[in-house]
């Protein structure tokens, strides 16, 4: 679906404040569902429950993924469970990060 697509691009120009790479490739995106009214709703999480900067990223998350032509809303879910690890994050993210997806 092009929207989904174009949504996706958005969230990867969103990024964890403390880590250098962007919020999708991280893994941080567990479910990203588009309605037929081209309402979004996204769960996700944060490397780190305590995180400072919560509030900052979802707002970000929500403002770029409503910045998207056709998207009518968008909703965000912050969780915590189950709880992020490494093993959630792309090949690019474990590049760019210098680690080793086998680590």
């Amino acid at each position: 679906m092009a929207l989904e697509r174009d949504i996706i691009m958005a969230l990867r120009q969103v990024y964890d404040p403390e880590i250098p790479v962007n919020i999708y490739d991280l893994g941080l995106v567990y479910e990203l569902k588009v309605d037929e009214g081209h309402n979004v709703y996204i769960q996700m999480t944060l490397t780190a429950p305590n995180c400072p900067m919560a509030d900052y990223v979802v707002d970000a998350v929500k403002a770029a993924v409503e910045d998207v032509p056709g998207v009518v809303s968008a909703k965000i879910e912050l969780v915590f469970e189950p709880v992020w690890d490494k093993s959630r994050m792309s090949e690019e993210a474990l590049v760019e990060l210098g680690l080793d997806s086998d680590e």
